[in-house]
Order: structure tokens, then C-alpha cells, then sequence
């Protein structure tokens, strides 16, 4: 199969929503290659690595050589960043090259990042560099292992010339992406802000198409729409909340509809826990800490639906707000019940009682302030539920801290009855025991940017099974060592 065949791509985006984009191509770059592909991604789309991986498929996936009959383009949006509205962001460095139907019928986008400047990059240069790429590369399949909703990275392509950052000096890169849309609550404000409610009635209808079909027939579709995307949120904030992941640049532009984690800049896994853990060197505030981000994803939730009223009501703003507020206002009990059901799996415990939040939230309580390993804790729990409480205690300085909690939980346990060990294989299977751990993550990133590619390869491999114990990687389970010091992570733009 060639290049120009292999893709077959679809695209509905250009062909209905016309004025929300710019058509576009990537900067000719010296020497495009592609250093990593995703060859179990690659099955999934129905591609053909050979072909993707050749030196056609490079330049085709730099944005260079783009099929015959396809427009690549870039997406206008605009968005709150750090709780300031910003009235137009746009695609600055990406490029949406098509629309990709997989062997199960689902489509996906297909976008570059780093393929160069474009008309919404406001005096970038449009470009990445390698670290970013990979950082992205990783952060996102690790994600996916985990089970988290998620972007994906079919490949890293280096582009034969040189970054310049304040911070670094670095390959180029571009990573291709696959997600279920780009679609973020900043589109719908990009088109709001300018008083053109047809667009934002045009987007909605093909957002509903796409992602909420069994809405498209209702008379009250865009309030539900508004519920939709309310509850995909709340499920992946819980989710994020489950594991300690931080995102940390939750802006409305990066807060895709669809309901999956997006533009893995700043994010990190926190190895202590603590509430207010930020890492992103730009939110110097906390805005975006691990523990204000439920309250962070309501908060863009309510962005949405201020686009949204002259559809929900047309002539009837108060009723309009009336309605989209009650949506909105759900999200906190939504987020609540998603939350404490993964908490719960994390837990061993398999019924909702009425005491379990109260337990819960006891544990977070202990656990707070004692830089206590969040995924080594719940992962060694398993161990307890088996009868041997060692292992937890020797994460807390003080042993007998989480004694306690221990007992009102262990008696919790015996009271649902069941197998213990069966109980415990459960938990394992939801509590990880790699993720991708600071020092790791950066120890990779640095071999890579230097031009040893196999200690991130070698880390992804690891991530790839999160749950799986495995010989020989006792090192993946460890927490950064005191000399790799407090961690801060940049954008890459």
C-alpha cells in the first residue's frame, strides 16, 4: 500500500462546519524520520506501520506531503487560560490532517503538533521539540493503559533541525495524535464571543452527531448536550482524581467535549500525597493544583454553557440560564458518585453503604501532609486486605498513623465477607503499580533529547501493563530519590 492510499481519510469537520478553520499545510522541514510508532494504535486504525514508518510516511506525518484531495487545516477556538478569556487561540502549531474510520467503525481525528506556524500561532514559531513530543508520546499511552480516556500518539517524527526554548535547546519533533475530536469548550466560545449564535448552533448539531447520537432526535438537545458533556467530565476528573494524576493546564481550550484528557504540556503523576501539588511552571498560583481541579472542571463546564443559551432557550434567557445553572449545579454530586465509586474499587470494597464516604475521606485526612507515596499506598493495601498490614505501615513515618484507619477498614471488608484473596487480586487489578514516575519520565526524556532512544521505549514498555507485577522492575515502583529534588514541568511552545 502507498502513502497516498493508506489513510483513506474522511473529513466531515472541513466539509460541514466551513469558517472554523483555516486550510493549511506543514513547514517543509530538512529531514523528516520517524523514530517511534505506535504499531498497536497502527492495527487499530487499519494502517500500515511498513508504510508509515518509510520515509514518504515521515514527510506525510510532518505535514509536509499531505494525500492528494485532502485539505489539512487549522482549528480557530478560543478559550479561558488561567481564568482569563482569550478571544482567539486557535490551532497554532497543529494541523488536523483528516478523519480516520478504525476497524470498529469509530473515527478519529488525525492531528500533527509541531508541523510549523499557522495563522492562529500569535508570533510562534509553531514548532516542538522532542521532549514535549515524547513527553506527550508517553504521558498519553500510559494513560491509556491505565484505562483514563485519552488522546493517543500514533508516532514521534524528528524533523532534522533544532528547537530553541528559554529553557532548552533540542531536536525538533511533531507528534501525530489520534483523538475522538478536537472539539473543546474554547470552540464553542470562539464563535459565542462574536455574537454568531448559527455557528455555535451548527458546531453543536455536529457535535451532537458525532459524539451524542442518540440526542440528535430531542427537542431539548442542546440543554442535554450541556448534561453529556457534564457527566463525561466529571468522570474524567474522577478518574484523574483516582490515580494522582495533575493535568495542569486545565484552560477551556484544553477541555476537549468527548470527554478525554488532551495536550499533556505540564501534567505529572504526584508521588506524595498532597492537595495542593502543582508542578507547571506557569500556574504560579495553584489555580490547576491536583485538589482544585473537580472544581476547576465545573468551573469550564459553566463556560460551556454560557455559549450555549440562546439554543437551550431562544427567546427566554432567564429560563435559558434557569435550566443550564440546574445542569451545571448537578456536576458536584455527579463528580461525587464517580469518585467515590473508583475510590471505593481502590478500596476492596464492592456494595455502597452509607459510611463509606466518611471512611474515605478519613483516609484522605490521614494521608494529607505525610508525603506519603499515593500509588505505592493504595497498591500495598492489597497486601492488607491479604492479612499482612507491613507494607502500608512502612510508608508513614509514624507506623502507627494509619492503624486506625486500617481497622474501621479491614472490619468494612470483613463485613461484605467474600474471599480475601480474590478481594485483593481485585484491587490489584485496579490500583497501578508503574505510572510514570518524575525522575523516570525525566531520565528518559533527557537519554532521548541526547539521542538514546531506548530508556524511553524501555519506560513505555513498563507502562504499557500498569497492573501487572513484573520481574526486574522493582526500580519503576520507586519514588524519585531526595537529590532529584522538587520537579517542575514547561509547556514546550
Amino acid at each position: 500500500m502507498s502513502v497516498e492510499n493508506i489513510f483513506g481519510f474522511e473529513q466531515s469537520y472541513a466539509t460541514e462546519l466551513e469558517g472554523f478553520y483555516v486550510p493549511w499545510q506543514g513547514a517543509s522541514v530538512p529531514e523528516p524520520r520517524v523514530v517511534q510508532l505506535n504499531h498497536p494504535l497502527a492495527a487499530e486504525l487499519g494502517l500500515d506501520a511498513d508504510v508509515l514508518a518509510s520515509d514518504d510516511g515521515a514527510r506525510l506525518l510532518a505535514g509536509m506531503d499531505p494525500p492528494a484531495g485532502t485539505t489539512p487545516l487549522a482549528q480557530a477556538y478560543a478559550g479561558h487560560q488561567f481564568g482569563n478569556f482569550v478571544p482567539q487561540l486557535g490551532d497554532g502549531r497543529a494541523l488536523l490532517l483528516g478523519e480516520l474510520i478504525d476497524r470498529a467503525g469509530a473515527r478519529w481525528d488525525l492531528q500533527l503538533k509541531g508541523s510549523g506556524r499557522t495563522p492562529f500561532s500569535r508570533g510562534g514559531d509553531g514548532k516542538a521539540g522532542l521532549g514535549p513530543v515524547l513527553r506527550e508520546y508517553l504521558m498519553s499511552e500510559a494513560m491509556h493503559a491505565l484505562g483514563v480516556p485519552t488522546t493517543r500518539a500514533l508516532a514521534a517524527i524528528t524533523t532534522g533541525e533544532e528547537v530553541r526554548r528559554p529553557q532548552s535547546v533540542e531536536p525538533g519533533a511533531i507528534i501525530a495524535r489520534v483523538a475522538s475530536s478536537h472539539i473543546r469548550v474554547g470552540t464553542f466560545q470562539f464563535f459565542a464571543a462574536r455574537g454568531e449564535s448559527e455557528r455555535v448552533r451548527l458546531l453543536a448539531e455536529y457535535t451532537i452527531a458525532r459524539h451524542f447520537p442518540d440526542l440528535v432526535d430531542a427537542d431539548d438537545r442542546y440543554l442535554r448536550l450541556l448534561g453529556a458533556v457534564r457527566d463525561r467530565q466529571a468522570a474524567l476528573v474522577a478518574h484523574w482524581m483516582s490515580i494522582g494524576f495533575v493535568h495542569g493546564v486545565m484552560n477551556t481550550d484544553n477541555t476537549t467535549v468527548a470527554g478525554e484528557t488532551i495536550d499533556y504540556g505540564p501534567c505529572a503523576f504526584m508521588d506524595g500525597y498532597d492537595l495542593g501539588t502543582v508542578f507547571s511552571s506557569i500556574d504560579r498560583h495553584g489555580r490547576y493544583a491536583y485538589g482544585n481541579q473537580p472544581a476547576i472542571a465545573q468551573w469550564n463546564l459553566a463556560r460551556l454553557a454560557e455559549t450555549l443559551l440562546p439554543l437551550i432557550e431562544p427567546d427566554d434567557e432567564e429560563r435559558a440560564i434557569e435550566l443550564a445553572t440546574t445542569e451545571v449545579d448537578a456536576y458536584a454530586g455527579i463528580y461525587l458518585e464517580r469518585w467515590l465509586e473508583r475510590v471505593r474499587a481502590k478500596l476492596g470494597l464492592l456494595e455502597a453503604l452509607p459510611g463509606d464516604e466518611e471512611l474515605i475521606r478519613e483516609l484522605f485526612g490521614v494521608l494529607e501532609g505525610k508525603d506519603v507515596d499515593f500509588t505505592a499506598f493504595f497498591r500495598r493495601l492489597s497486601s492488607a486486605a491479604r492479612g499482612d498490614r507491613t507494607p502500608v505501615r512502612m510508608l508513614f513515618r509514624e507506623k502507627g498513623e494509619i492503624d486506625g484507619w486500617m481497622d474501621r477498614w479491614l472490619t468494612r471488608l470483613e463485613g461484605e465477607g467474600g474471599d480475601a484473596a480474590s478481594r485483593a487480586d481485585a484491587m490489584d487489578r485496579v490500583n497501578p503499580l508503574y505510572i510514570p514516575r518524575n525522575h523516570n519520565v525525566q531520565a528518559a526524556l533527557d537519554a532521548a533529547i541526547d539521542g538514546e532512544l531506548e530508556p524511553f521505549r524501555r519506560l513505555l514498555t513498563v507502562l504499557a501493563r500498569p497492573f501487572e507485577e513484573r520481574d526486574g522492575l522493582g526500580a519503576f515502583t520507586e519514588r524519585a530519590p531526595d537529590s532529584f529534588g522538587s520537579y517542575t514541568t514547561f509547556c514546550g511552545t
